[in-house]
């Protein structure tokens, strides 16, 4: 089955209540894992981190450092949000943003973890993932092949992993999403390679499972209406739910890669298929021409197919128009 992964993100807005009301919407819409990030804001940028484009446009805080601070949550936090997961059945999982985050995952002893896009570059950071034994979904939005070959050979020597396609803008354009990447990349890497939805809408994460993405994650929020960086590019509940179950449809429709008839075709073939019939009386002992025969529902007699071999034939009795024909 596809693992999907809502990504609850900084969509909590700092708010322990909210992000456990987000645990609880991912397990509503049917997802396997909801993930949060895990960092100190003054670890993880400095006061001259300006704010992305995206990021001016729903936030006042004047640099990044001021707006992460404000969406933080503590340690005691994510081991209570870990455990809420475990008390609705749905999986938690987190991206660590430094090496405080790394240490606090280790010790939730995770059977997963998820590297954000922004730290496949980072190579102390990498490094000290590589130091636990993890499954490990990478996310590799910005970067080029030689960027992600040089990640995995820090990576794979303890950890099994997978990678993500994804496209680092929020909302993503769709003329910039390349869903084709994720074969290329699964030739190369002889890995399998899921798909990051930051798009608008629902539709390009299931065209990304049609294209045999085995994860795929997008970020869910309460409201598009509230304040905070993500909410805009964030999809809400009842929308999500609509992509989960598309997906768990579409993974049904993938079906089996052997051509032949199905069961549930096996009670139509006989009504929709059909055989010879006459078009015209005939009489015993006369030549069969094809203007004297047609093909016409249901498929109960001659098959068509053998039209070469009924054409030239001589009528065993006399047939009326319309009748099935025999020989």
């Amino acid at each position: 089955m596809v693992f999907i992964i809502a990504e609850a993100g900084v969509n909590h807005n700092g708010s322990i209540d909210l992000a456990k009301e987000l645990v609880n919407k991912a397990k509503f819409c049917g997802c396997d894992a909801v993930k949060f990030q895990a960092w100190s804001a003054v670890n993880l940028a400095s006061i001259n981190a300006s704010l992305t484009p995206y990021q001016k446009i729903e936030c006042i805080e004047a640099n990044q450092l001021e707006m992460l601070q404000k969406l933080e949550l503590t340690d005691k936090d994510h081991k209570y949000l870990r455990q809420h997961c475990e008390n609705v059945g749905i999986e938690y999982l987190c991206s660590p943003f430094d090496f405080d985050g790394i240490d606090l995952l280790a010790s939730m002893n995770l059977p997963r973890v998820k590297i954000p896009s922004g730290e496949i570059t980072n190579l102390p950071y990498l490094c000290k993932i590589s130091n636990y034994k993890w499954k490990v979904i990478l996310s590799t939005g910005m970067s080029w092949i030689p960027e992600i070959e040089s990640a995995l050979r820090i990576l794979s020597d303890k950890n099994s992993v997978s990678l993500l396609h994804c496209t680092t803008e929020y909302p993503a354009p769709f003329s910039e999403v390349n869903l084709n990447c994720m074969k290329t990349m699964a030739n190369y890497f002889n890995l399998p390679v899921g798909y990051s939805d930051h798009t608008e809408g629902i539709e390009v994460a299931i065209a990304a499972v049609a294209l045999g993405a085995p994860i795929i994650e997008k970020h869910i929020t309460l409201s598009q209406d509230m304040n905070g960086p993500d909410h805009k590019a964030s999809t809400p509940p009842d929308e999500f739910k609509q992509m989960v179950d598309s997906i768990r449809n579409i993974e049904d429709a993938m079906g089996s890669s052997v051509k032949g008839l199905t069961e549930s075709e096996r009670k139509n073939i006989t009504d929709v298929r059909k055989s010879i019939y006459t078009n015209q009386e005939i009489k015993k002992g006369q030549i069969i021409t094809s203007d004297l025969i047609t093909t016409r529902r249901p498929a109960t007699g001659i098959s068509p197919m053998k039209w070469d071999e009924v054409v030239g034939s001589i009528a065993i009795k006399d047939f009326s128009n319309g009748e099935q024909l025999v020989i």
